[in-house]
């Protein structure tokens, strides 16, 4: 008998319930690093090279020098995520899209546990380094380019399929607009659940994250076909 699986969303990399997991932990990790950790962004970091101009303009050297690190393990990031894309590295690194989110987890579980008097910016370079990795990986929705962490792109991108869409009557671009409307609203409902989380639980609260970025684990791992039926239940 043909074996069946359980009747699940998918949640392939290119999947918009995947994409909407991240956004929301993407907003959610902006949000939590920017009230816990002196106003940098883990995510944003056009904010932080806004901030930092906007520091080094007014003379304070030693106040702009902490939106540095996190441009900078960003910058790592991408280049990680594009160094496991080689062949004979992805060899090595079975699954590197799950290794990814997997990573991403356990760093999100350990800043938790970190207490508050580690240096903030040993936090915002972890988050930083490993939403590049999110970023840079998983980019794609559809056949769409998006991202999970800043929502400009993606607000653009719905607004212009959303003129197409009542312009043309474009199918293709109705489709797009409702993927990247939800995107964004995952972004918001992220951000604002990063927001009152901090706010009432503390750094704590990072879990959330890492709990949304474990869902998406077992889901893309299930996806990917590693989880079948006993045999009792074929």
């Amino acid at each position: 008998m043909k074996e069946k699986r359980i009747a699940i969303p998918s949640l392939h990399s290119n999947s918009i319930y995947l994409g909407g997991l991240l956004a929301i932990v993407g907003g959610f990790l902006d949000a939590y690093t920017f009230i816990s950790r002196d106003g940098v962004f883990a995510n944003a970091q056009t904010g932080n090279m806004v901030l930092f101009a906007v520091r080094a303009a007014n003379g304070e050297w030693k106040g702009s020098l902490q939106y540095i690190p996190p441009i900078v393990a960003f910058v790592l990031g991408v280049l990680v995520s594009e160094i496991v894309k080689i062949p004979h590295v992805r060899e090595i690194v079975y699954s590197y899209r799950r290794s990814i989110l997997i990573l991403e987890c356990l760093v999100s579980i350990v800043v938790g546990f970190l207490p508050s008097s580690v240096p903030n910016i040993v936090i915002t370079v972890c988050i930083a380094f490993v939403s590049s990795l999110q970023i840079s990986t998983f980019n794609k929705i559809d056949k769409w380019g998006y991202n999970s962490t800043m929502t400009t792109g993606n607000l653009r991108t719905a607004t212009q399929a959303a003129y197409l869409a009542l312009k043309e009557q474009n199918p293709d671009a109705k489709k797009q607009f409702k993927d990247f409307f939800i995107i964004i609203l995952a972004f918001i409902f992220g951000a604002l659940s990063g927001t009152f989380s901090t706010t009432y639980i503390g750094n704590t609260s990072i879990w959330i994250a890492s709990g949304i970025l474990g869902i998406a684990v077992l889901l893309y791992h299930r996806d990917k076909g590693y989880y079948r039926k006993p045999a009792s239940l074929k």
